[in-house]
């Protein structure tokens, strides 16, 4: 079968939900999801949104610290709009419904996570990406002129005269198939984290979009930037289960298999908490490190904690699981 549209957006997570939102004044847009609508990385983002929405923050702050955490690989102006832009789109996303935590006051209740210096991420519980994409599902179902094509898998660029002009597609019985010409067509695939061993990723993260672009003629650069999160439940023979950095936001610590904490030797510069004050990669280094000489590495989270802990991330840790009280085996996983 095919179809015609203004707009092609492959890929139902944030990315692609809020460009359907925005394009959907603007013509026609027909959306495709290889899987389930609401299955995406969206789903999977544990900890947080940040932006510099609370006292005594400011964007150029937030901008410090993202320039820090990067190790001099940010784009600088990248990093300017993201850091700026950001507190107008979160509360674009609170005033459409987004049910972020709050104090018992109403104020929105921030937390502080990997090498943010302050307090500034949104959080709804330990589900946050999910409650973001419920939220834009919302919005999206407004519009008229969105049409969602669900279980169906682009699987090249229709490209012509040097411009792509839509997508050819296969719909998951194996047997339907079709063009869909469009104006102007939108990657908004995700990550491939499938492409590892290990992974914390859904098993739709296939690295599709990479591959369509690359067949069809697009330059494709920064291959390397691939996201290792330091912590993931690391039990032999089952799948792993990420834990999110909010535990080392909340106080938790990196320890080697004589239950030692190494982070403080491994980050000088960090004068009170060290797993804090790292950013993620640093700590994704020395937890592989400490992984190599003594073959376990685990997350420790103080017993002070962990009662409140448990109520605010429900789903951060596997609660129910041999390890009740405060430790967790873990080991760095390619999240991307």
């Amino acid at each position: 079968m095919n179809r015609r549209t203004d707009f092609l957006i492959i890929g139902s997570g944030i990315a692609g939900l809020r460009a359907a939102v925005a394009l959907a004044d603007a013509g026609d847009v027909t959306l495709l999801t290889k899987a389930d609508p609401t299955e995406s990385n969206t789903g999977y983002a544990q900890g947080g949104i940040a932006a510099a929405l609370g006292p005594g923050d400011d964007p150029e702050r937030h901008c410090a610290d993202t320039l820090a955490a990067g190790d001099g690989l940010c784009a600088e102006d990248a990093v300017r709009v993201l850091v700026h832009e950001g507190p107008r789109y979160v509360t674009e996303l609170i005033t459409w419904g987004a049910r972020f935590d709050r104090h018992s006051d109403g104020s929105i209740a921030l937390a502080r996570e990997a090498a943010h210096s302050v307090r500034r991420v949104l959080h709804a519980a330990d589900a946050t990406g999910r409650e973001i994409g419920r939220t834009l599902w919302v919005k999206a179902r407004e519009a008229a002129r969105l049409t969602v094509l669900n279980h169906v898998q682009a699987v090249s660029l229709i490209v012509e005269d040097g411009c792509c002009a839509g997508a050819a597609y296969r719909a998951a019985d194996g047997d339907t198939t079709g063009e869909i010409r469009a104006r102007a067509t939108l990657l908004a695939t995700g990550g491939a984290g499938q492409v590892f061993s290990d992974t914390t990723n859904p098993g739709v993260a296939t690295g599709d979009g990479v591959c369509l672009a690359w067949h069809a003629g697009a330059r494709v650069a920064d291959m390397e930037f691939v996201q290792f999160h330091p912590t993931a439940l690391a039990v032999p023979g089952a799948a792993r289960v990420l834990l999110s950095e909010a535990l080392r936001g909340e106080g938790a610590c990196l320890v080697n298999a004589a239950d030692e904490a190494f982070m403080n030797s491994a980050s000088p510069t960090a004068t009170s908490h060290p797993e804090t004050a790292s950013p993620a990669p640093s700590c994704a280094r020395c937890a592989g490190r400490a992984l190599r000489s003594t073959c376990r590495c685990g997350t420790s989270t103080p017993t002070r904690c962990a009662p409140a802990f448990r109520r605010r991330r429900p789903r951060a840790v596997p609660w129910g699981s041999t390890w009740r009280a405060t430790a967790f085996p873990s080991a760095p996983r390619r999240t991307t």
